[in-house]
């Protein structure tokens, strides 16, 4: 148990931090929810913040994970790291320059042709972010959680500092002293601008606070090793391309395809996008998960108990991610009132349960890819998350005309339940692991009943109180029939055994 108690520690070190700095910029969604309430801004904001990704994507290459892979090798440890910065630093110089070049184009394809000047501050985002990403691996290979999560933290409250500045303070000051020196740099109407300047400025202190890891290279670029790294990070960044088709592109696609038009468009892309922000329990767990959990499974692979740990890894994961969808859905008349300041956007609620299932696929996936990762065939990786993009194109473009943002969250639920499928499927033939799999379907189900139950009662009776009331009794009952189910795995546990 050892070996699931140290994957625990390190996703509370490296998560904890990263949870913390999500929740701080979560609290961005009802501040600009209100700053922004009534207009197209808060979805050219997610417009922009969807096209990002795509970029970041394809300047990074898949060489995060490939660091992880082959630092394992103690002798040729400084031979990565050099090679993998050095080739990064060319890359990004490059394509920073041409997303320059192309930033009406790409402005017009994303839908915010008005504003060129969005993806120019974008570019310098992406490259700050993309060379900060291998000394970020750095620090959590060599098991530096202070630090890591400091830059996080830090960074977060800068950008939310900055942001109140510009969209609070600023505005407040123009209307009452319009001369001050101190509105040098700020020009009114300029909003979503602002926010994107404070994530560039969050970027750049990072680059900053981590310039000690950074210029630990030497400019090296070993022509071997460098040809290993591309070829098993390609077929990463073709699977990071579909990931992102998945988890971002139908935003791009509900602005274009939407039966609205114009700012209406716009708008409707902002209700989905704060809706989304509504699964935000499921997906810091998983983006805490993922943060521990690439390291240790590659560490782990060493032991021939291997196979045993990830499927015990898996089982304690499900667990927790039920009862975070119970938190969630259940409980989603509180969480729309601390997270969508815009009431109006509350129209988009209905979607709320479909993507915490979906990204709940998406987080076993995750578990699950770990059998290419390990086995050297992340070309299996990246045809399965093609076949999910597929899926994401296509029904997003059937049916975003006649049903909008509602044929996004389906389509996101099916896209990331094929790859979940697809992936148990192809993996328990190339690398079998004993995933207690009709137990966990079933953990699975039983939380989806309790919802339909949920959702039935209160329908009966729309009374607040009587939901939460339900929600607490349901949530607390599923918790108590999983400890006496798992009672043997939880009295294994440190701390937790005691009391179950």
């Amino acid at each position: 148990m050892s070996s699931i108690k140290k994957l625990a520690g390190q996703t509370v070190w490296y998560g904890a931090s990263t949870i913390f700095a999500r929740l701080l910029n979560v609290l961005l969604t009802p501040y600009l929810t209100h700053q922004f309430r009534g207009t197209a801004e808060f979805g050219e904001m997610a417009l922009v913040f969807s096209m990002i990704p795509f970029l970041y994507t394809l300047t990074m290459f898949g060489f995060e994970t490939a660091y992880f892979r082959y630092m394992q090798k103690k002798e040729h440890e400084k031979d990565v790291y050099n090679t993998i910065i050095t080739s990064l630093i060319i890359s990004t110089t490059i394509l920073t320059i041409i997303t320059i070049l192309l930033r009406q184009q790409i402005a017009s394809f994303i839908g915010i042709e008005k504003h060129p000047e969005y993806i120019i501050i974008s570019a310098f985002i992406i490259a700050f972010d993309t060379i900060s990403t291998i000394p970020f691996a750095k620090l959590r290979h060599e098991g530096r959680p202070k630090k890591y999560a400091f830059i996080r933290v830090a960074g977060i409250l800068l950008n939310i500092t900055i942001t109140f500045f510009f969209l609070s303070l600023f505005p407040s000051l123009y209307k009452k002293h319009p001369d001050s020196i101190l509105l040098f740099f700020y020009s009114a109407g300029f909003g979503v601008g602002y926010v994107l300047i404070a994530t560039l400025a969050q970027a750049f202190f990072q680059l900053i606070v981590l310039s000690k890891e950074l210029l630990a290279f030497k400019w090296q670029l070993n022509k071997q090793l460098w040809k290993e790294i591309v070829i098993y990070s390609l077929p990463l960044t073709i699977a990071g391309f579909g990931g992102i088709i998945n988890e971002t592109f139908d935003r791009i696609m509900l602005k274009k395809w939407s039966p609205l038009s114009g700012d209406a468009a716009t708008y409707q892309v902002g209700i989905y996008s704060a809706c989304y922000k509504l699964s935000i329990l499921i997906s810091l767990f998983i983006q805490a998960f993922r943060m521990g959990a690439e390291p240790f499974f590659f560490k782990q692979s060493q032991q021939e108990d291997a196979p045993r740990t990830y499927a015990r890894v898996m089982k304690f994961f499900v667990i927790v991610i039920c009862v975070m969808f119970l938190v969630a859905a259940l409980y989603v008349n509180v969480w729309k009132i601390l997270i969508i300041r815009d009431p109006k956007m509350w129209e988009g609620l209905k979607i709320v349960p479909i993507l915490l299932f979906a990204n709940m696929f998406l987080g076993v996936y995750y578990n699950l890819s770990i059998w290419y990762r390990l086995s050297h065939k992340t070309t299996a990786g990246a045809y399965i998350t093609l076949t999910g993009a597929a899926i994401t194109l296509i029904i997003n473009y059937i049916f975003i005309p006649h049903f909008g943002y509602m044929a996004s969250a389906w389509a996101t639920f099916l896209c990331y339940g094929s790859m979940m499928v697809i992936s148990y499927k192809w993996g328990q033939k190339a690398y079998r692991i004993p995933y207690a799999t009709k137990k966990l379907v079933a953990y699975m189900v039983i939380v989806a009943l309790i919802y339909f139950i949920h959702h039935f009662l209160i329908s009966l009776w729309a009374n607040n109180l009587f939901s939460l009331v339900l929600a607490t009794i349901f949530t607390g009952g599923y918790v108590l029939f999983i400890l006496k189910i798992e009672k043997k795995e939880f009295q294994k546990l440190p701390y937790i055994g005691k009391w179950v």
